[in-house]
């Protein structure tokens, strides 16, 4: 566990570059630092292997002051990936990512095998790439050795300074992907640095906000896209984001296609066979051609077993037409959540709506439908 307590950072000159940071880095997760340019993100990160050091307040990696470990030693412990990828270029790939474990002094054998390990782990065939130079791969290539070389000597804490950033889109979008395939095989606590907030929304377990030198607003993509904590949050969320956010799903979502119903020339004894057998209270009813006829509701059944199956049909109860708005649906329910059958423009029975799947998948913390 990584925690800033209380943290200030001061320039000589009296800027303020940090202002009583409070903050905690979850283990095995991947944190973002995101903000526009100069609000202490790169900053903050760098304090954690005391690239910069913090004026006031104390920083505790598991349990022990930062301050208290020797700088070189700190660093060992942590991998670090920048922007312009810093490969060495007069090193072959395999020294380039051996480095650091060679200055550990690790065993030869021991060396190569993590070498081929992490090539493998980034779909970089060891014996293709081992004795190539960083001219000779791709950009979204040596951002990979440059991933994995921070992976070398296998630190628990990756520091990640707007790795992508340089990358053309597709490079970077490919790069991300890969990033969130390896830390279900690695699960390291990785802190991001970046601008971007597709990227932070897309690759962050917690996504840490700021500006001017402080948090504004720390969480979860979800908790930050349902509830931004003002409106600086808002403009940088940007307005098409949160509009997405709130933009309910399909109505498909909640139509059941295999859906249990009657024809109307069948008794009333039928109609209560088959709603126990699947164990509904109501089942639509529709005619030879599949249009939709009316619904019969299990308890009027019982209660009227002798009576004909036309006589007992409820010709008046609520249909959704296919097609409709999920918010429209919604607001046609009006908080009542029985099954539904969903009719199309010609009559045709074409599914019944489930409320549970509707109330459970489609209601969001921040959405709020209004009668």
């Amino acid at each position: 566990m990584i925690e800033l307590k209380n943290i200030e950072k001061v320039y000589e000159d009296g800027f303020q570059a940090l202002k009583n940071i409070d903050l905690a880095f979850e283990d095995g997760k991947i944190n973002v630092l995101i903000g526009p340019s100069g609000c202490g993100k790169t900053t903050t990160m760098k304090l954690l292997n005391r690239l910069v050091d913090y004026t006031d307040g104390e920083i505790m990696l598991d349990g022990t002051n930062i301050k208290d470990v020797n700088p070189i030693e700190l660093r060992r412990q942590m991998g670090f990936v920048i922007q312009n990828i810093g490969l060495f270029p007069h090193m072959t790939i395999y020294n380039n990512v051996a480095a650091v474990p060679k200055l550990l002094k690790w065993p030869k054998e021991r060396i190569e095998e993590r070498v081929v390990e992490l090539l493998e782990l980034v779909n970089l065939d060891p014996q293709t790439y081992m004795n190539r130079y960083p001219s000779e791969l791709s950009g979204g290539q040596q951002q990979r050795i440059g991933v994995i070389r921070a992976l070398a000597a296998e630190p628990s804490i990756i520091l990640m300074d707007e790795p992508f950033s340089a990358l053309d889109p597709i490079s970077r979008e490919q790069l991300q992907d890969e990033l969130l395939r390896l830390q279900t095989e690695i699960n390291k606590t990785i802190i991001f640095v970046t601008h971007d907030m597709d990227e932070a929304l897309k690759i962050a377990d917690q996504i840490i906000l700021m500006k001017d030198g402080q948090i504004v607003q720390k969480g979860s993509p979800k908790e930050i896209i349902a509830n931004p904590a003002d409106d600086f949050v808002k403009d940088f969320i940007g307005e098409k984001r949160l509009a997405e956010e709130m933009k309910l799903p399909s109505l498909d979502n909640f139509i059941s296609r295999s859906f249990v119903s009657i024809q109307k020339d069948c008794s009333t004894a039928d109609a209560i066979e088959q709603m126990t057998a699947h164990k509904v209270t109501d089942i639509p009813v529709e005619t030879e051609g599949g249009i939709y006829h009316g619904s019969i509701n299990l308890y009027h059944a019982l209660a009227n077993k002798d009576e004909k199956l036309s006589d007992l049909l409820d010709t008046d109860t609520q249909t959704i037409k296919n097609g409709t708005e999920t918010e429209q649906v919604i607001k046609q329910l009006n908080g009542v959540y029985t099954t539904t059958p969903v009719i199309a423009s010609d009559g045709q029975l074409v599914g019944t709506l489930d409320p549970y799947k509707l109330l459970h998948g489609c209601l969001k913390p921040n959405v709020v439908i209004s009668n």
